[in-house]
């Protein structure tokens, strides 16, 4: 049987897949795994943040951190309006960081 299946094979239809499977890397290299190393950053940072951090939301609301909530993960981030609470999931990076990072000349 499996001389069968090897005397069918053609390696015209090894090269006609090699676009496909190319293509396939190239998506994974470029686009998932940055993705995924994203995601795990900032995974990281929403368990290890603290009170008093500046912060942006993932809507874009600048805040700095007053109260942590372990029981319903939950912050509250007083910003310029008052208070508001948010789900951590919510918090898209620290305001320092930001701020900190290198500008681009032109």
């Amino acid at each position: 049987m499996f001389s069968i299946i090897v005397l069918q094979f053609d390696t015209g239809s090894l090269a006609s897949m090699l676009p496909f499977v190319a293509m396939i890397g190239v998506l994974y290299f470029f686009m998932i795994r940055p993705q995924m190393n994203r995601q795990k950053k900032e995974k990281s940072f929403q368990t290890e943040i603290k009170k008093g951090t500046k912060i942006v939301t993932s809507s874009g609301i600048h805040g700095k951190i007053v109260e942590l909530h372990a029981a319903d993960n939950t912050v509250t981030i007083e910003t310029g309006a008052g208070k508001i609470k948010f789900e951590r999931s919510a918090i898209s990076m620290e305001l320092s960081k930001k701020y900190l990072a290198p500008a681009v000349k032109k």
